[in-house]
């Protein structure tokens, strides 16, 4: 089966790159960091943060995640963005809107979109990858969920679900549902489920464990689809 494989860790340290702030471009603002190299046609990764980090403050958003993986001198072989959330959840329509706008002024490989995301933008991942399939090369779900309802759309995307077994704050039984429910349209579908055991605390396991998330030194691996 053809599934999405997390990449090892850190890409390659080596140089602080400097993302840059897009206001009033698209409903949503974000930051946008692009790659050292760019080919004719370059990946695009989407990166959707978690409830903790809505609000109108963008810099916010550089807490965890790839953003904070970057300013410790990750270097990513592709676009990243990463959105902000001012409240609520992740609408799919205006992260589209974003993807629309980076496809029209920047070489994204239409290819090779892959959109990750942990708590709520878990949630928002999987709710955009289920809108908008075709879009979507492959998709990284961490410490989160989806719609049951949603479950024959996400079928015909490789998808990887990662969820700490000790989750308090969002249970794993959320992504073994939407699991389950993927299997159930299609016991073929090219979907898993990694279980990271023991890890729980006090704090959202995954979001802020040392092995689990993206990022740089406190936030050592990076868990992202294959951009090649």
């Amino acid at each position: 089966m053809h599934i999405i494989k997390v990449l090892i860790c850190l890409f390659t340290v080596v140089s602080f790159a400097q993302p840059k702030a897009v206001i009033d471009q698209t409903t949503y603002h974000f930051w946008l960091n692009e790659p050292k190299v760019v080919e004719d046609k370059t990946p695009l990764i989407i990166f959707l943060h978690g409830k903790s980090l809505s609000g109108t403050d963008i810099n916010r958003v550089k807490r965890y995640g790839a953003l904070k993986g970057i300013e410790k001198g990750l270097d990513i072989p592709a676009y990243l963005v990463a959105p902000q959330l001012p409240s609520g959840p992740w609408n799919p329509d205006k992260v589209e809107e974003i993807v629309t706008y980076m496809i029209k002024h920047f070489p994204i490989d239409e290819s090779r979109i892959y959109v990750t995301g942990m708590s709520l933008g878990a949630y928002g991942t999987l709710k955009y990858t289920a809108k908008y399939p075709n879009r979507v090369a492959a998709a990284i779900a961490i410490c989160g969920g989806g719609e049951n309802r949603d479950a024959c759309s996400l079928a015909s995307v490789p998808i990887k679900l990662i969820h700490g077994d000790k989750d308090n704050i969002i249970p794993m039984k959320e992504s073994k549902s939407i699991l389950n429910a993927i299997q159930k349209c299609d016991s073929n579908a090219p979907v898993e489920l990694e279980v990271i055991n023991h890890y729980g605390l006090k704090v959202h396991s995954l979001l802020k464990q040392t092995k689990v998330c993206l990022g740089g030194a406190t936030y050592s691996s990076i868990k992202l689809p294959p951009l090649s």
